[in-house]
């Protein structure tokens, strides 16, 4: 079992198997809106990273499902990537998830079912992190190897962090480094330094916890997480959904430091390209080959994009340094007045 590699036996990695943005506009094009659920705070309109429902008394349930196929080969740290990118759609609301499911896909004609169960091993080591139960959940017979959570969380309706309300003049800030997918890629072609897969791992291990803390200041004004969509799809999704544009400080994104490496061998995910095809009317000053690969890059279990109020920014400075960090207390860009282009890099 320990020469089979996850990554071979799936076409995508990771979020990067996302439906392409304008197609899944298409999808979803017709689908109704809720406006009969008074109690639905946050439904599909806004394309947020969960579903919030009003319980009463302040008090909100925030519900989100999550899954892809593997970005790793080795079957523990499938298990957790996956489970710390389904928590982290909590996180990003301002939420502390209480439970989760698991969503279990694998071709068992092809892969021992023995790697299947170290596969919920991780998942359930990154939910003791989180100190939540996997309760339960679905398993069926596929051609792919798949796995995901369906994750339910809490959080004071005062506290829930929206996608679509930044303000004009907040700062942008991002918390982990970008280049998953860049890293993926490596993997998945047998070129990636064994010191360099384990520095990517942790990072997409690590949970997004901050988020909740980041909930409970008025100064947030919106939160997302940044994943398949890359870091400028999902701001693109931010700026949008609140009428407003943004600029990017390019030689401020946090990137890992080994992965002009990877540049260098042409490790470019195909959903890179996929993510431009989708954005390019949108973004203007795009005309650095590095930043177009890094900016598109499809992320999984990437950091969380925080806009905040300038008058916050010192609050939320100090709790990124309270939860370890410090690596990302300057701000990566600035929301501005509706322009033409959603993006303006810088």
């Amino acid at each position: 079992m320990t020469d089979i590699k996850l990554t071979q036996f799936s076409h995508s990695s990771g979020c990067g198997c996302k439906i392409a943005p304008e197609i899944l506009d298409q999808i979803t094009s017709t689908f109704s809106k809720n406006k009969l659920f008074e109690k639905l705070i946050v439904g599909h309109e806004s394309k947020d990273d969960a579903a919030v429902w009003d319980l009463g008394n302040d008090q909100a349930l925030i519900s989100t499902v999550d899954f892809f196929m593997p970005i790793v080969n080795d079957a523990f740290d499938f298990g957790r990537i996956a489970a710390a990118n389904a928590l982290s759609d909590v996180y990003a609301m301002g939420g502390n998830p209480i439970f989760a499911n698991a969503i279990l896909g694998w071709p068992v004609d092809k892969i021992p079912v023995e790697l299947a169960a170290k596969v919920l091993e991780g998942a359930k080591n990154i939910c003791e992190i989180a100190n939540i139960p996997i309760a339960g959940g679905h398993s069926i017979n596929s051609s792919e190897p798949i796995f995901g959570l369906a994750v339910n969380g809490q959080a004071k309706i005062s506290s829930i962090k929206k996608n679509n309300s930044a303000q004009i003049e907040d700062f942008l800030f991002l918390t982990k480094p970008i280049g998953t997918g860049i890293m993926g890629t490596a993997i998945k072609r047998e070129l990636a330094d064994a010191n360099d897969v384990k520095e990517a791992i942790e990072s997409m291990c690590k949970l997004n916890k901050v988020g909740e803390a980041l909930g409970k200041i008025k100064g947030v004004s919106a939160m997302t997480d940044v994943s398949g969509f890359a870091l400028l799809g999902h701001l693109i999704e931010m700026c949008e959904g609140s009428n407003v544009s943004a600029e990017i400080f390019a030689n401020k994104i946090p990137v890992f430091n080994f992965i002009d490496t990877y540049l260098e061998q042409n490790c470019v995910p195909d959903n890179t390209y996929r993510n431009w095809n989708s954005y390019e009317k949108k973004v203007n000053g795009l005309t650095d080959l590095r930043n177009f690969q890094l900016l598109n890059d499809p992320q999984t279990s990437g950091g969380l994009l925080i806009a905040v109020n300038e008058k916050s920014i010192a609050e939320v400075q100090n709790i990124l340094v309270d939860f370890g960090l410090t690596d990302f207390i300057e701000p990566i860009g600035c929301i501005k007045d509706l322009h033409t282009f959603s993006v303006e890099i810088k």
